[in-house]
Formats: structure tokens, sequence, C-alpha cells
């Protein structure tokens, strides 16, 4: 076991545990004392890319913790397609709003269901 946990020392060494749906390489983080809790730097540049503002939801799982954004991955397009559909002088079609309604799929990987 010795060897395990100095292999988990250091600062931002990258994990192979990946979370379902996770992006990027994993790291390794420290736990840091916040009074009686223990607690972890997100740095600016994780904090924007998850879209994180000062609240989110928190989801515990079978070892693992996992960070949610409280905004809607959809917020303002049916709103943005409202307007671009009135500046054409048009109305929403049945597609249209059985669009703007879909739920999102969160098992599908866009990365590769999408061709981009």
């Amino acid at each position: 076991m010795k060897s395990l946990a100095k292999k988990s020392k250091g600062r931002g060494r990258q994990s192979s545990r990946r979370p379902k749906g996770a992006s990027g390489p994993a790291n390794t983080i420290k736990l840091v004392r916040i009074g009686n809790s223990r607690g972890v730097r997100l740095p600016k540049a994780v904090i924007e890319q998850a879209r994180l503002g000062d609240e989110v939801e928190l989801v515990v799982g079978d070892h693992e913790v996992v960070l949610k954004s409280l905004e809607h991955p959809r917020a303002g397009w049916d709103e943005a397609m409202r307007q671009a559909i009135a500046e054409d002088g048009g109305e929403l079609t049945q597609e249209d709003r059985e669009w703007l309604n879909a739920p999102i799929d969160a098992s599908v990987d866009d990365e590769k269901e999408w061709p981009w």
C-alpha cells in the first residue's frame, strides 16, 4: 500500500479514473481544510469550462463527488430562436416547437454522435 500512497501524492497529477461524460485529462488535487470541513480549489479555467456559477448542484455517488452547473445547457435558445424567426417574418412550426421542448439526453456523447 505504501507505493500506492506515494503515487497519489503530488500536485496536479493526472489520474486514470474518469467520471462518465468527462472531457479533458483527469487531475488529482488535494482536499484543503476550511474550518471543520474540507474543500477543493478549482482553477478559474475549470470553472469557466464547466460553466459553473456561484451555486452548483452536488451529486454524491459511489466513490465520487460530482459538481454540476445549475445553468441549463439550452438556456436562452428558445427566445433567440423566436427572435430570429420573428425577424424573418415567420412563425414557429410544429417541428420548431418539438425541437425547443425536446429533453436533453445526457447519455448521448455529442463528441461521438455528431460529426464536427
